[in-house]
């Protein structure tokens, strides 16, 4: 998970706000150019010791009022947003290892944000040295649910052809059906099974890989379900092998109706632990 600040701790009477994008190395991060989450913002680098935090000044009421629960869920306004959020976070990535904070985190002011940096100075070094060298790298699986029950079907008939053959033409028939009926927990654990397999040939690929919260049709605007949802920690010079992997892989997949959708770099949210106190 990434961090963020409650809009509790801003203060109503504040004009601005700090926005934080994200914390990198200090002596590997020049003077970014370019503006921060509005466009009349410039960015600015607040430096403490050997860590640098990336911000932006940004108006309190846009993020901490009843209004701005409004805008939060207008598309059009988070949606531009958003992506210069994440084009910040890519000029980071360009130059430093990053820790990455999530949309919407913001200080009511610049001493919150300098206490932070001092309270979790050790805690922000260890996970940028974690970083160093390293992406992450999102796997999504897509599973087309009709095909794999087709091709399990055949699979499980083919097992037990021997038994089918030497039963009535009736029997059989009620055995071809019991199977078909079972295919739903067969399918869940033959998924459970391939799921250990992939993640073993990737494993070798990577330095460190976790499990993501699968999303819904609605979400990923696809027609078939999403099976799985992982996101990899990847040494920048095994990124060329992990992806080809992938590619190999897919072949196998593609035939038992599962489609492997790779993408990245990306911020490396995923490996980020909260660094506000609890």
């Amino acid at each position: 998970m990434g961090f963020g600040v409650k809009h509790t701790e801003t203060s109503k009477n504040m004009q601005n706000g700090i926005y934080l994008f994200g914390i990198a190395y200090s002596d590997l991060l020049p003077d970014l150019e370019g503006t921060g989450l509005e466009e009349q913002m410039p960015l600015i680098l607040h430096r403490v010791k050997d860590i640098v935090a990336v911000a932006g000044t940004v108006c309190l009421e846009d993020f901490c009022s009843e209004e701005a629960q409004a805008k939060l869920q207008d598309l059009n306004w988070v949606a531009p947003r958003a992506c210069r959020h994440e084009l910040v976070l890519e000029q980071i990535m360009a130059h430093s290892p990053l820790f990455p904070a999530r949309f919407g985190t913001i200080f009511s002011a610049r001493e919150k944000l300098y206490r932070l940096l001092e309270e979790r100075y050790p805690a922000i070094l260890s996970f940028l040295e974690k970083m160093r060298d390293k992406e992450e790298w999102s796997l999504k699986g897509f599973l087309d649910k009709t095909a794999a029950k087709e091709k399990l079907f055949a699979l499980l008939v083919s097992q037990n052809r021997e038994k089918l053959a030497a039963l009535a033409p009736g029997k059989r028939y009620f055995e071809e059906q019991r199977i078909k009926n079972s295919l739903d927990a067969e399918l869940n654990h033959w998924l459970k099974e391939r799921a250990k397999k992939l993640a073993a040939d990737l494993s070798g690929y990577a330095a460190d890989f976790c499990e993501r919260k699968v999303l819904s049709r609605e979400v990923t605007g696809k027609d078939t379900d999403m099976a799985l949802n992982w996101a990899f920690l990847v040494p920048k010079d095994r990124v060329m092998d992990f992806c080809e992997c992938i590619k190999k892989l897919n072949t196998e997949y593609n035939q038992w109706g599962i489609a492997l959708e790779y993408s990245g770099p990306w911020p490396p949210y995923s490996f980020s632990a909260s660094l506000m106190p609890v």
